[in-house]
């Protein structure tokens, strides 16, 4: 059996590795080891805080749904209005209003007006 000598594949997968942590700061920066070590965690934090951004749209169209809802009627509240919507079985996303809410008051208050 002939000898594999790995040196080819080792400088690829460190140049790759270092390539991914340009800019990180210090040793993150500069050593195989600790960049390694940098990579795996902010993929970690990438998968997760993608998860929490879908939370953070929803939380904000929620809040922007209740201040259209607010600016028609004080008395009208977000989850009366979504309770109401559910009952009347009107299917419209919360993404979908909001944006109605910002970019078409008039058809936001159409809705509302059939829902009450």
């Amino acid at each position: 059996m002939s000898r594999v000598k790995k040196g080819v594949n080792a400088l690829k997968t460190r140049r790759n590795i270092l390539g991914q942590v340009k800019g990180y700061r210090f040793r993150r920066s500069k050593t195989e080891r600790a960049a390694y070590e940098a990579i795996s965690h902010a993929g970690t934090y990438a998968f997760a805080h993608r998860r929490d951004k879908k939370g953070d749209y929803r939380r904000l169209w929620n809040v922007r749904i209740n201040a259209a809802l607010r600016a028609i009627d004080p008395k009208n509240s977000y989850s009366k209005f979504i309770g109401a919507l559910k009952k009347a079985n009107i299917s419209i996303d919360r993404k979908s209003l909001a944006t109605l809410a910002d970019e078409s008051p008039k058809t936001f208050e159409a809705i509302v007006k059939k829902v009450a």
